[in-house]
Parts: C-alpha cells; structure tokens; sequence
C-alpha cells in the first residue's frame, strides 16, 4: 500500500489529527516513497540501553564516514534518514496520570519498533506555553539559570532575528518569499526518527488514535482531548535525496523547478554543500546539555538535578530561495552576474582561508552550474573566532600568493559566509562546537505565497511545494542559540565594513517562517515534566 493510501486509511475522523493534516502529510510521504535510499547500516550496539539524553543515539547509527569529490578528505556523518516533526498545543492543563498515560504510550511505541533506524526513535520536546501551565515556583526551584546571568532561565522563547521579516526589520525585503516570520507557541514537540516514512506515519496515526502499531492492533492511548497536533513537517537527511526530489518534481512542473539540474546530485542539503562534517558539530551529546562537560559549562546544572542531561532545542521552518541560489548570468537584472559555484561557496563558507591558494577551498569545474558546478563535500575549517571580522574588513585586499592571509579575501572585497560568521560565537575557548545541528531539507506547500520566478517572468500561485530548511539544533541555552544566530545574520559587520549585502552569507536566500526554542528534558523525564510535583 502506498504511503499516503496508508496515512488515510489509518487516520480515521475520529483522530486528534484533522484531514487536512493528513492529506497534507501523506501527500509529503507519498512524494518521498521511493526516493530514499535503505541505508546500509551496521549490527545494534551491544549496549542497547537508551541514553538519558534523548538525542544522543549516535551508537545505534553507522559511523562517520571519509568522502572526497574533489575538494580533499571530508569526514561526514549522515544519521537517521527521515524525521517527522509534530508540534502540539494542549487543550487543558496536563495532570499526573496524562504524565503516566503518555510515558506508557512511547514506553509501547519502544515495545514495537526496535530503537534503531530500521524501527523508531522518538523525541519529546516542551515549549515555554507548557512550563507557563504549571506553578512557577515549582518551574524555577528546577529550570537551570545562565551561569553569565542567574536572573536568566536556559528556556527563553526565541525572539525575532536580524534577518527575518518582520515589523521589527522594515529593511529586509526577500526577494521572492516576502513572509513575516511566527513565533509559534506550541507546548511540545513530538520528534520521530526512523529510516522509514511508514514507520514515522504509523507511530503518528497511533498517537491520534488509530488503534493499530506496526502491523498489529494496539489500542491508542486516550488523551482525552489532551493534544491538538498541528501541521506535521517531514524532513530528509540523505546524499543525493534532495536532487531526486527536485528531479521528480520537475518532470511534472519544469517552470517552477527550473534549476533542478544545478542541484549537486551527490548532497544531501539543497543549497549543494553537505553540513555534515563531523568536526563542524559537538564531538559528543553531553556536550550541549544543561551540565555541560570539560569543554564548557554555561548553567547552573549539576549532576543528578532534574534537568541536568537536557538540552535546547531551536526548531525553525525556513523557505529557501533557489531560484535566487542557483541564478543564471543575466536570469534576474536584480543580480546580472548570476551565482557561479565559486560564489556559492563563499556565501556558505569563508572567502579567506588559509592553506589555499586564492581564499576558497576548491574553484569547482569549468561548468559551474551544472550538477552543482563543484564539490559538495568541502571541510568547513575553524580559524578563530574574529576570521568573519578581518574577512569583512578585508584589510589585505585579494588573497593570492603571497598574500594569503585572514586579512585578504577571494574577490578583493568585503564578504562574509555563513559559516565563519556563525563561529564568531558557536565554540567554546579550547575551539569545540557547542551545538548539534538536526536539520535537513524539506519539501512542502507549508507558509509558500505567491511569487515569481524572475522580474517579468511566471507567477506561481500561492501553496505550491518549495524546498525547506526543516532546521532543528541542540545548544546548552536559548541565549547560545539567540547570539550565535546574531552573529551568523552579521549585520554589524555588514554595516560596519560596508559589506554588500549580496556578499553576506546566505541571508538573502532563506526566508524563516516559524520559529520555537523547546526544552528537551532527560529521557527520564520526557513525559511532561515537572507535573508529578505539582
């Protein structure tokens, strides 16, 4: 049976999840259905106990991996391949047997599916409108403090960010995906992972209360009106899946993914560069909890406090903008030159790094357009915190031989990446990341206007499907996330050394949507935390 003949037959109108949601949804996994590739993973951990860290399954995942495509040695590690994401609101206050009732129910869905990629992995995360819910006292006798400011939780709502559009932006016009960005409030985050569409659909309809898990009549758990699922996001983390999907999509609409062709076919990220590379993320999980570990430690959490092994998490939708990404000379008189791979690559990247010969890790093919123009394995080298300042500043001028320094750019002029901009602040002082990035592409209709492609061109009806950046982080503190997200959007560089905002990393080419910081607390404690001791 088909994916979406299987989400509509096991959905009935009894369900907590609307038909709307559900047609929207299998529509998404019907789509992917065929597209991915089965993983060739390795035998169970013999430890197969879980961490009290809820994402940290990295044994139950094959291991990172070396990839060269011509910009040398890459070592990536690509996890579980599809991720459901289902926001929550609840429909009253939860009480202590609701925390008994879903505990027994993720406790089942774990009866039924083994914990691996082949089965299920479920992640349960809670937004500031759940901990509003419950006393305060209570919420601040156990929520960690910032160690930097102990007035200040772990758990702030994310607030609206430099290059979002927004009232609080009147400069920033996208210039296709002109949408104002939400600050969701939803009290929690439901987090399937699994290697399966099927199994992340299954697990979703059991929930809403279909009465059958994995092949067998289970009775779904009564929540009693408890949760209102809202619009389910689908996301996919695999090399070539995203120029499978463009492929696909095109064949039915040429004109509205006209740059398929120019999507890297080996990437597993649309914008044609992997962000996978082991050294680019936090070498180990307990490194972006509350408690931290001998990198850092940014809370007031010991170990053994209620919250010690939780974490941040920062969930956004993002619509990205390929039509600008992947212009052609003369396609968009707004941008003339187009967006050669050379170009790409110093927006996600750096324009001066060292070891090169001109400033950028490889200079791509003669095409540059073609399947990507270049590599899509390239490190994402670290070379201090101020290289995004002097990259801005680009005192040396062009970098070249003898001229190869963090002060000299590729082109000669100010540029900053994404990349060298987010690690003005994403590190700790001996250089190890402090965050772990869940994010891949998606592919959907969700928060997509009315556009058109170029200036005099085809307008495309609002609700058409638009490739995603489903972003999901760990950090230790809604504040890390807050300033590296700042620092990353760099518009005090950008206005301090006159930086052109077409050569501010990939600003321009991501409108986000939504936005929520959640709290993942410790397994132990994943099912609505804190009620028992209300």
């Amino acid at each position: 049976m088909a994916v979406e003949d299987f989400l509509r037959t096991a959905v009935s109108r009894r369900t907590a999840l609307k038909a709307g949601a559900a047609t929207f949804l299998g529509s998404q996994l019907a789509l992917m259905e065929g597209l991915a590739v089965a993983p060739m993973r390795p035998a169970l951990a013999a430890d197969t106990r879980p961490s009290d860290i809820q994402f940290d399954i990295g044994r139950f995942v094959h291991p990172a991996q070396t990839f060269n495509d011509g910009a040398g040695d890459v070592v990536a590690d690509f996890g579980v391949t599809f991720a459901l994401l289902i926001p929550a609101k609840l429909g009253r206050r939860p009480r202590e047997s609701d925390q008994r009732l879903l505990s027994r129910a993720l406790d089942t869905i774990e009866d039924h599916f083994p914990m691996s990629p082949a089965g299920i992995f479920v992640h349960v995360h809670w937004g500031l409108p759940y901990f509003n819910r419950l006393p305060q006292r209570i919420v601040r006798a156990h929520m960690p403090r910032l160690l930097s400011d102990r007035t200040r939780s772990v758990l702030e709502e994310s607030p609206k960010f430099p290059t979002d559009v927004a009232a609080e932006n009147p400069t920033i016009q996208k210039d296709r995906f002109n949408v104002p960005v939400v600050i969701e409030r939803n009290d929690v985050l439901f987090h399937l992972k699994s290697d399966s569409v099927r199994n992340t659909a299954d697990v979703l309809a059991w929930l809403s209360g279909s009465n059958h898990l994995n092949g067998r009549r289970v009775e779904s758990p009564d929540f009693d009106g408890l949760f209102h699922f809202q619009r389910a996001r689908l996301q996919f983390v695999q090399p070539g899946m995203p120029r499978k999907v463009a492929d696909a999509a095109a064949a039915a609409n040429p004109a509205l993914y006209e740059y398929h062709t120019r999507i890297n076919p080996d990437s597993s990220m649309t914008m044609g560069f992997v962000d996978q590379q082991v050294d680019s993320t936090a070498p180990t999980a307990q490194v972006v909890t509350f408690v931290g570990s001998s990198h850092a430690r940014l809370t007031t959490a010991d170990h053994g406090d209620y919250f010690d092994n939780g974490s941040i998490c920062h969930f956004s939708h993002d619509i990205e903008d390929l039509f600008q990404f992947y212009a052609l000379p003369h396609q968009d008189p707004r941008h003339p030159d187009g967006e050669p791979f050379t170009e790409r690559l110093q927006y996600m990247f750096r324009s001066n790094e060292l070891g090169t010969t001109n400033g950028i890790a490889t200079a791509g093919n003669a095409d540059q357009f073609k399947n990507g123009g270049g590599a899509a394995f390239v490190n994402n080298r670290f070379q201090g915190a101020d290289a995004a300042a002097r990259g801005a500043a680009d005192a040396g001028g062009t970098f070249a031989p003898g001229n190869q320094t963090l002060d000299a750019t590729f082109t000669g002029k100010p540029r900053i990446g994404h990349e060298v901009a987010l690690q003005r602040s994403s590190r700790a002082a001996d250089g190890t990341p402090l965050h772990i990035r869940n994010d891949g592409p998606g592919f959907d209709s969700m928060d997509v206007p009315s556009f058109q492609d170029f200036p005099g061109g085809t307008t495309f009806p609002a609700g058409t499907n638009q490739f995603k950046l489903q972003f999901l982080a760990f950090v230790p503190t809604s504040e890390f996330f807050r300033a590296m997200r700042v620092n990353a959007a760099a518009q005090d560089l950008q206005a301090q050394d006159h930086v052109d905002p077409d050569d501010n990393g990939v600003e321009r080419f991501i409108t986000a949507t939504r936005r929520q910081n959640f709290l993942t607390p410790p397994r132990r404690h994943r099912s609505f935390p804190l009620i028992e001791k209300t």
